[in-house]
This record gives C-alpha cells, sequence and structure tokens, in this order.
C-alpha cells in the first residue's frame, strides 16, 4: 500500500450548518490525516475553472452557483491510498445509495448538496489540492 494524498471538499451545505467538526471527525476516524486546511468563499471563476470538466454539461451552472452559494472547507488528506479511503469515506454520489456511516448518507441534503467532494484519482489529486494550495501550506 501507498501512501497518498487527496483533495477534498466540504461543500457549503456542510458549513451552513456547521458539520465541519463532524465530517472531520469521519475523515480522522478513518485513518486519514488532514494535511492542509483552509476555509474560503470560492469565487465564481475559480468555481468554473475548478469543475470545468463539467463545463458542457446541463448541471454545470448549478454546480457553479451551488459552490459559490457559501463558504467551503479545502483539504488536503493523506494516508494508506487515501484517494480510495477518502471516497469511501464519503460514500456514493447520491446520498440515498450511499452506505450507512458515510458522510453522504449521513450529512448530505440531495445529490447535489451532498456535503463533500473528493478526488477520483491521484492524478487529479495532485491537480485539485495544487489549484488550492502552495506546496508550504502542506504539514505532514
Amino acid at each position: 500500500m501507498a501512501t497518498e494524498r487527496t483533495f477534498s471538499i466540504l461543500k457549503p451545505d456542510a458549513t451552513r450548518r456547521n458539520l465541519t467538526g463532524a465530517i472531520n471527525a469521519k475523515i480522522e476516524a478513518s485513518g486519514l490525516r488532514i494535511v492542509a486546511q483552509k476555509r474560503i468563499h470560492m469565487t465564481t471563476a475559480q468555481a468554473e475553472t475548478f469543475y470545468g470538466v463539467h463545463s458542457e454539461r446541463g448541471f454545470f451552472r448549478e454546480l457553479v452557483t451551488f459552490m459559490t452559494s457559501g463558504p467551503v472547507v479545502v483539504q488536503v488528506l493523506e494516508g494508506e491510498n487515501a484517494v480510495a479511503q477518502y471516497r469511501e469515506v464519503m460514500g456514493a454520489t447520491n446520498p440515498a445509495n450511499a452506505a450507512p456511516g458515510t458522510i453522504r448518507k449521513e450529512f448530505a441534503e440531495s445529490i447535489e448538496a451532498n456535503s463533500a467532494h473528493g478526488s477520483d484519482s491521484t492524478e487529479n489529486a495532485a491537480i485539485e489540492i495544487a489549484y488550492f494550495f502552495s506546496g508550504c501550506e502542506i504539514v505532514g
């Protein structure tokens, strides 16, 4: 097994309801370490660039609007197989299909307001981490 880093966003629905601590407790209980974290209010330009891969999809504008509707917490997580581990902790994108005990099953309001984003590969994790963090902000 390899130690990896992955990227996480605690979405506006989670920060609005003061769930940052509860979600981070689940992350840390899974064995992942939070090695960088900051609370930001994503700009429209940041959200459009970050989610640019979805720009041709019908939900893109709603996604950008949602992600800029309030503060988010961006994080770098580290641990053994961090990408897969965090995706397991988050649960399925649709909270109705998420396993009991996962972030999305316990905290999501809907498929869009599902409380958390996580990288889907180590390659995308590196890109996403670099988008929000400089190297000196990550403290392992």
